[in-house]
């Protein structure tokens, strides 16, 4: 065998622009609580909790113990037809963590996975109820939900559709939420806008509600730049698919475990839907792997009437790994243990008065915030949309900060670990940068 030339170009980056990266690599070589240590040693405050994920900082000790434990115990056991006790143990914690009546959970391995996993078992409830018209699902312009076909078919993000044909058929799209003329600068969820819930109804007089599965949705849209729900928006939408038999399904890949300042968007909002999906927080990152959780209605229709032994012909090989157990097990308990979520609802307050000290820098034209999670929305370049953002990134990461981008939106969700000083010390941070950026 050949030995091949080991060059930087053998890895092929995700949602990055591989070329300018391998001119100016930003390389990460370790990482602790609140910072990165970068391949040069310096130290990078982690502005994004890695990819919306690392919810109680890095190398939390007691993730790290229960993985390495259970590597030596027991490293995979298959989980069709076969199972181990972990997961059963997660399934009952984590189920106890949701709403009322949402009592069962299904294991994946990523938030693309749930989505997709979300999905089929909204066709296949309706399916069960001798209801099998019911196949067109109902997404929102600007929606994020993972870069499976499914995801992407429901997703409203032009870049991560464009390239790749017709996708799922009987899919639409609801109007987004982002309203610039009447929100800009507002704290916290905006005033106007709850009534683009009702294009669900247009939709519903379009396709017939008799044909409509699910509505999905992110309760707080994150990876499209933080778009907030108006006041009563989320309620409304409910109200809507209750009216008309349709399955309403919250994507918290972003929104649970903690980031809002309640175990879900679902507590946070009062809004119950049929499913949630979730992923990133689950393991604080340490380990792939994902869950939708599902009503006791959805669930024992399933067990009452499929006709074939098996309820359910979907599932992944590494569907409840039993490191992935382990690791989501003592994320779930270190949540619990510092008490993460209750933290971070009382940072949202000192969080939402930082972030909103930016407005008057030059080119923002937007701020918004919601729990730990914030936004920058910056004038873009003439003839160069998203170029700006992508330029503060890139300053932002010599002056030590990590942040992300979107289009021309920068996009900050920190470990919920992060302190006041912290948040002081980012937020100026950042200011210095979006200050001298031309």
């Amino acid at each position: 065998m050949l030995d091949k030339p080991n060059t930087m170009s053998s890895f092929w980056m995700p949602f990055t622009a591989n070329r300018d990266f391998l001119r100016e690599p930003r390389m990460i070589q370790s990482a602790e609580g609140m910072y990165y240590t970068s391949s040069d040693g310096r130290q990078i405050m982690d502005g994004t909790a890695g990819l919306w994920c690392v919810n109680a900082g890095h190398r939390d000790p007691l993730i790290v113990e229960a993985v390495q434990k259970q590597v030596h115990e027991l490293d995979y056991a298959p989980n069709f037809q076969f199972a181990h006790p972990q997961a059963f143990e997660l399934s009952g914690k984590l189920t106890a963590m949701m709403p009322e009546g949402m009592n069962h959970a299904f294991f994946t391995n990523s938030g693309s996975e749930s989505v997709d996993t979300a999905l089929k078992i909204a066709l296949h409830y309706h399916r069960m109820r001798g209801d099998s018209a019911r196949t067109r699902l109902i997404g929102r312009e600007r929606g994020y939900h993972g870069t499976g076909f499914g995801g992407i078919s429901v997703g409203g993000i032009v870049k991560n559709r464009m390239h790749f044909g017709t996708l799922l058929t009987g899919v639409d799209h609801l109007r987004h939420t982002h309203d610039l003329d009447r929100n800009a600068f507002s704290r916290g969820c905006p005033a106007h806008g709850a009534e683009l819930a009702d294009d669900l109804e247009r939709i519903v007089a379009l396709h017939d509600a008799s044909t409509i599965a699910a509505v999905i949705v992110e309760p707080m849209a994150g990876s499209t730049g933080v778009l907030l729900p108006p006041k009563g928006y989320l309620q409304r939408l409910r109200e809507i698919c209750d009216r008309h038999g349709i399955l309403l399904i919250f994507d918290e890949v972003i929104t649970a475990f903690g980031r809002l300042g309640a175990a879900t968007a679902a507590e946070y909002f009062g809004v119950k839907p049929d499913i949630i999906t979730t992923a990133k927080g689950l393991t604080n990152g340490v380990i792939p792997m994902g869950a939708v959780i599902v009503s006791d209605d959805i669930y024992n229709s399933a067990m009452e009437n499929a006709g074939a032994p098996i309820e359910l012909f979907h599932g992944y090989t590494y569907s409840a790994n039993p490191v992935s157990c382990a690791a989501a097990l003592a994320a779930l308990e270190s949540y619990e243990q510092n008490d993460l979520f209750r933290r971070a609802a009382l940072l949202s307050q000192p969080w939402e008065d930082q972030l909103h000290s930016l407005k008057g820098l030059p080119n923002v034209i937007d701020i918004r915030n919601l729990g730990l999670v914030g936004a920058i929305e910056l004038a873009p370049r003439e003839g160069a949309p998203g170029a700006r953002a992508y330029e503060a990134m890139k300053r932002a990461w010599d002056a030590g900060i990590m942040i992300r981008v979107t289009g021309d939106i920068i996009a900050l969700s920190p470990p919920l670990i992060i302190s006041e000083p912290e948040i002081t010390k980012l937020v100026q941070t950042l200011g210095e940068v979006l200050a001298e950026l031309p």
